[in-house]
């Protein structure tokens, strides 16, 4: 059952939270949010088979969360941090690609964040200026009012076939009403740049998995390799025959290797309110 909690800025931010255990929240990437998303669904029912508390919300601007434009960084940041606090106030996060980039930030100013995974985060160049000019070309996509645009710039150097599917499916008024969200995920990917990482990462103490496919881009693991090079607590590890998109199952066993002591969660039944 989906429950709702309310951000500083006032944001309603509807959440689905099953299991028990070790609290973790899930943090989604670009194009994901609940009613589009069956691998986070299913992620979180493996994850909650295996010891995890686990939330999978749709972000600010999405799917059943409130919120009109600007979306912006800090504002992601601060609804990660309403969730950790709905859920006791300390816990892991997962972040998926872009979504990895929030969470970075998120450990960085936060309290109550104790560990970190991050799938696939597609960084660029350390101090590089390319993600400054995507995030400039978002905004003004996002200014113009113009949803398809700001997709697809997004989609651009992809399969045509990926945009023509959106755009043309009944899912099309979803997608379009969360376009300007992507402004968030170009400002995180554009942090990322802003500074030297080991000392933009420097107050990212707590352990971090640096996670990606062994048949992905061959950029994710230049990205994976610069992760574990700037943060103080990293390590790296692949999870065999994934590419972008990875088996929830696969994924959801590798997270529980890091949990404490033996793994006896229940089976883990959506919360009711």
């Amino acid at each position: 059952m989906t429950e709702h909690v309310q951000a500083p800025d006032g944001t309603r931010i509807a959440y689905d939270r099953v299991g028990e255990g070790q609290p973790l929240v899930l943090i989604g990437g670009a194009g994901q949010f609940r009613a589009v998303d069956p691998d986070t669904s299913a992620l979180t029912g493996e994850l909650a088979r295996r010891g995890f508390d686990v939330v999978h919300y749709d972000r600010p601007g999405r799917g059943d969360s409130e919120g009109e434009p600007p979306f912006g960084l800090a504002r992601e940041v601060a609804a990660v941090g309403t969730l950790v606090e709905a859920v006791g106030g300390r816990a892991w996060l997962h972040g998926s690609s872009s979504g990895g980039a929030i969470a970075l930030a998120a450990a960085a100013a936060l309290p109550g964040v104790e560990r970190l995974s991050l799938w696939e985060v597609p960084l660029g160049e350390e101090c590089g200026t390319d993600g400054a000019a995507y995030l400039a070309a978002v905004r003004a996509c996002v200014a113009a009012g113009d949803p398809e645009a700001v997709w697809r710039l997004y989609t651009d150097g992809m399969p045509p076939e990926w945009f023509a599917s959106m755009r043309s499916g009944p899912r099309w008024p979803l997608y379009a009403r969360m376009a300007a969200t992507l402004e968030a995920d170009a400002e995180a990917l554009a942090w990322t740049q802003s500074a030297p990482r080991a000392e933009l990462w420097a107050a990212v103490a707590v352990p971090v998995l640096v996670l990606l496919g062994t048949d992905t881009f061959p950029f994710m693991a230049d990205a994976a390799d610069a992760l574990v090079t700037a943060l103080p607590n990293a390590e790296q590890a692949r999870i065999p025959g994934s590419g972008h998109r990875c088996e929830p199952g696969d994924l959801a066993v590798r997270l529980a290797a890091d949990l404490p002591g033996p793994v006896s969660g229940p089976p883990g039944a959506p919360r009711s309110s």
